[in-house]
């Protein structure tokens, strides 16, 4: 829901409305309905203060327009995203002689600040970026939701602060250079993403999730109101004689139940997999119509689920959408995507989700999706294997397994790749390297060899450190760092972003935060037990899903990028990241990276995610670092938030 930007700035350098307007114009896509803005300065008139908003109506149509002022007009508030409790909340307030003039969840938002003071932002149970100017304090208040769903970024420069919810918004303001950062560039190689609080862009930061920054008399301070339950040292427990299934799949069905309240049509994403289907089947509970399902895969049923939704589809009556994509159709949108991401196309998968939201905001404007179950609940194989890798590191010792194992890894056969991921994985004693390494990134060894860049000074420029609580079981400390790096980094960001590109919200019920506390509460082996994953959901849905779905192994939507970079999308990349007019051909050792790039299209190794990565990275850098400044971009650019460069006919035949 919505899109938000700003700016509190001293008097003499603060930009003009006009520009406020180019900055929400940047971002219309996430808030299509309709514009707001206020602008205001401080009692001394050191400052003035902006603040812009676009709309994605869902909640109180008529109203609930923003900005939003309390009665008194000391309060401003403007917010994007959804506050799922905001009706018990409502309530409450109400008891305590608070008085309410729309039903929207914005106005419970300014409420619960007048009762609760910098506290409120613990009171809600939702996703949000919120902007509290608050005039008797003469403060600026910036939230982020506790996991990190809804985006805001900062830039700050002497007495200036500017903030939005894309970057693409900051970057309409001439003072705010869009220049790569190369330290967040190093990171990027190791993680395909960049750790926060950092980001491809110099000067530009991300506020991390479950933060409360305050700004006020010229200075920012802020303070972390929320940490993922696997992060914390204490360790909460059940009352004895709890049926932990049972009662995970209450909390399940509340988080879904109040994530399908709007005033809009709502739909869900459905794979096939367990974790769409659970929602779906928990969602037919609480609809008094049927459920308005969406899928999509492509024609080749080995890249395909579209049978395995269509199977749920019909058990819970929905109805139910498929969407088949062609393969050249979905590599002639990247270009776009990459400049709706604001960043590199992390994942090929990003680009059928994109295209299924836009099919799907014709009939909806609200879909729910799985998202988050396998970071909570252990769903992934790095989650079976990470338990063994003391065990393995205790028999296999490091030079042997460096020197011996390691040659006899990588001359297993190509289609032996996880084998080979497991067993480099294991080996690697140092956990911050290892943990991202799961999931196809290099290591820090395997940078070093790649990247031609100067390592940074510092030990790293974003959230690259983890302080693993003492006690943590191997499982916990994997999903720590999932839940922390991983999820608000990269999945949450590319979901937030690829679904508001086609101005559809995506709500997330295992992304709940009393989900997430109880969750905790689990002994290890009811998430992963044994070779199984997400046992506990897999429990819960015994009576709900059919056997087929709940036993039937993880598959995910796999886009066939391995095979396309065995063909002409591997010259594709030789020519477009090697070739004269590469801008990043210097982040490399030439020699290694066409070492790789040979050894992947002979089939000899699977680079297929190390590829995927240069090949964005470059896109990134054509599309995102030399933009025009808002005076320039056309209206029509204006109105979608993008500049479109055409996708060179040569990568379109590439995957045809």
């Amino acid at each position: 829901m919505c899109g938000i930007a700003g700016w509190i700035c001293g008097a003499d350098q603060a930009p003009s409305e006009a520009r406020l307007a180019a900055m929400t114009a940047a971002i219309r896509h996430r808030g299509p309905d309709d514009a707001g803005s206020f602008h205001a300065q401080t009692v001394d008139a050191r400052y003035k203060l902006a603040l812009g908003f676009r709309r994605l109506s869902i909640i109180d149509i008529a109203g609930g327009a923003q900005p939003m002022q309390d009665p008194t007009g000391d309060l401003t508030v403007i917010f994007n995203g959804e506050i799922y409790n905001f009706q018990d909340l409502r309530r409450q307030l109400q008891a305590s002689g608070h008085e309410f003039r729309t039903r929207s969840d914005t106005e419970v938002i300014l409420h619960a600040y007048r009762e609760y003071g910098e506290a409120f932002v613990a009171k809600l149970r939702g996703m949000f970026a919120i902007a509290l100017w608050d005039r008797r304090q003469q403060r600026l208040l910036l939230a982020r939701d506790p996991f990190g769903k809804k985006p805001l970024f900062l830039y700050q420069r002497d007495n200036s602060l500017y903030f939005a919810s894309e970057i693409k918004s900051l970057l309409v303001n001439p003072e705010i250079t869009a220049a790569v950062d190369l330290d967040a560039v190093w990171e990027y190689l190791a993680y395909r993403y960049v750790p926060g609080p950092a980001t491809l862009f110099q000067g530009i930061t991300k506020l991390p999730p479950g933060t409360l920054a305050v700004w006020q008399h010229g200075r920012l301070r802020s303070q972390r109101f929320f940490t993922p339950p696997d992060a914390r040292q204490e360790r909460l427990q059940q009352p004895p004689g709890t049926n932990l299934v049972d009662a995970f799949l209450a909390e399940l069905e509340e988080a879904v139940r109040i994530r399908m309240i709007a005033d809009v049509p709502v739909g869900a994403f459905l794979s096939g997999g367990i974790d769409s289907s659970a929602v779906v089947g928990l969602m037919s509970r609480h609809s008094p119509h049927p459920v308005k399902t969406f899928a999509a895969g492509f024609n080749e049923s080995q890249y395909s689920e579209l049978d395995h939704a269509a199977l749920i589809a019909k058990q819970f009556g929905a109805d139910h959408h498929e969407h088949r994509i062609r393969p050249d159709d979905l590599m002639g949108e990247l270009p776009a995507l990459v400049r709706f991401r604001d960043a590199p196309v992390a994942e090929p998968t990003d680009i059928p989700i994109f295209m299924l939201s836009r099919e799907a905001r014709k009939t909806v404007t609200v879909i729910l999706t799985g998202e988050g179950s396998d970071e909570l609940l252990g769903g992934y194989p790095k989650h079976v294997y990470q338990r063994y890798a003391k065990a393995y590191q205790a028999l296999i010792p490091g030079f042997v397994h460096d020197n011996v194992v390691m040659p006899l890894t990588w001359a297993l056969p190509y289609r032996l790749r996880r084998a080979k991921t497991a067993i480099t994985n294991l080996g690697l004693r140092d956990l911050q390297d290892q943990l991202p390494r799961w999931f196809g990134a290099l290591s820090w060894a395997e940078r070093a060899r790649l990247a031609a860049l100067v390592p940074p000074s510092h030990p790293a420029t974003g959230q690259t450190q983890f302080d693993f609580p003492d006690g943590n079981s191997a499982l916990r400390n994997i999903l720590m760092f999932d839940q922390l790096s991983w999820l608000p980094d990269n999945l949450l960001e590319r979901g937030d972003r690829m679904t508001m590109a086609a101005s559809i919200e995506a709500r997330m019920p295992f992304m709940d935060t009393k989900l997430a506390e109880f969750i905790a509460t689990l002994p290890d082996d009811h998430r992963v037990r044994g070779r199984q994953t997400k046992w506990i959901l897999r429990q819960a849905m015994d009576q709900i899903l059919p056997r087929s779905t709940l036993q039937r192994p993880k598959v995910g939507f796999r886009v066939p990028v391995n095979e396309w970079f065995q063909g002409d999308l591997g010259a594709y990349l030789v020519d477009l990241v090697l070739g004269p007019q590469s801008h990043t051909r210097e982040y490399y050792d030439v020699n290694v990276l066409r070492r790789r790039i040979d050894e992947h299209r002979s089939a000899r190794q699977n680079h297929e995610k190390l590829l995927w990565s240069i090949l964005n990275l470059e896109l990134f850098h054509r599309e995102c670092l030399q933009r025009p400044q808002a005076d320039e971009i056309p209206s029509q650019a204006l109105a979608t938030g993008i500049v479109a460069t055409p996708m060179p006919q040569a990568l379109r035949n590439s995957v045809r």
